[in-house]
């Protein structure tokens, strides 16, 4: 992932050179020409191909790591509930374990392999990205500042509301694990009483609870995108319409600006 990281900060600066040195859109400098041109682009190309082995080796990595840590820790905990007293049992109940063994693991699963990948990549692309337009131009770059700020304050704020509600949905889990294991324990006691309906209608309404929790969830966290996809184009716009003045003042080149749109969706 390191590797993956670095390949994605160096290319927009590999590609700001071409634009400034290779073409000539440096005033101080004349084109260097086709030659030059093509060893950056090769530079490039090997960057590349080295970022795309980087990363097919950290996600091959890390979805190993986080399953065959779901899978210790899957066995480890149902060796646990079989060492615990019927107390034990009778307080969490035979739902909640259930739910514990299956979707949390499951759930621990996913954000260890996304972690792996994502708490390395992400904070790597952004203190990376900061530095090197710090490094290009430290007026313009400040820009990205105001917008991790407001961005990440917003993240926060969405995160604290969903929080509410995956919380309650993983009590709901449990009511309709605990239902499935009623009627699959009790079938013969449903059919002899006739209470099929009644069944399918306390099934039907513990899903719908569940389904209606995730609704509200994902209706919060849905707005993240809409919020990440304004801060970049608000950033884009205001790079470029200060970026022309600079340029037209000779105090950044064209290169320079184009690294920095680049850092920008980084």
């Amino acid at each position: 992932m390191i590797v993956e990281v670095l390949g994605e900060i160096i290319l927009p600066k590999l590609m700001s050179m071409i634009i400034n040195y290779g073409c000539g859109q440096d005033v101080t400098v004349a084109a260097k020409g086709p030659a030059y041109i093509i060893g950056i682009g090769a530079a490039m190309i090997g960057t590349a191909l080295l970022m795309m082995m980087g990363g097919v080796l950290g996600a091959y990595f890390a979805v190993k790591a986080s399953v065959n840590f779901a899978g210790d820790l899957r066995r480890d905990v149902f060796a646990k509930v079989q060492k615990f007293s019927f107390a034990n049992i009778e307080k969490f109940s035979t739902g909640s374990l259930v739910t514990r063994l299956t979707n949390d693991i499951t759930n621990i699963q996913n954000v260890l392999s996304m972690g792996l990948r994502m708490l390395l990549r992400a904070p790597g692309m952004l203190i990376g990205g900061l530095i090197m337009a710090f490094l290009i131009n430290a007026k313009l770059a400040s820009i990205y500042l105001v917008a991790v700020i407001f961005l990440g304050g917003c993240l926060i704020f969405i995160m604290r509301k969903a929080t509410v509600y995956f919380q309650a949905v993983f009590r709901k889990y449990d009511d309709l694990n605990a239902s499935v294991q009623e009627n699959i324990g009790a079938v013969r006691v449903v059919k002899a009483y006739v209470r099929e309906d009644y069944e399918i209608s306390k099934f039907q309404k513990a899903c719908n609870k569940v389904y209606e929790m995730f609704l509200s969830a994902e209706k919060i966290v849905v707005m993240n995108m809409p919020l990440m996809q304004f801060t970049v184009y608000a950033c884009i716009l205001g790079i470029s319409w200060l970026g022309a003045k600079m340029i037209v003042g000779s105090s950044l080149t064209t290169g320079e600006l184009m690294s920095l749109l680049t850092y920008c969706m980084n």
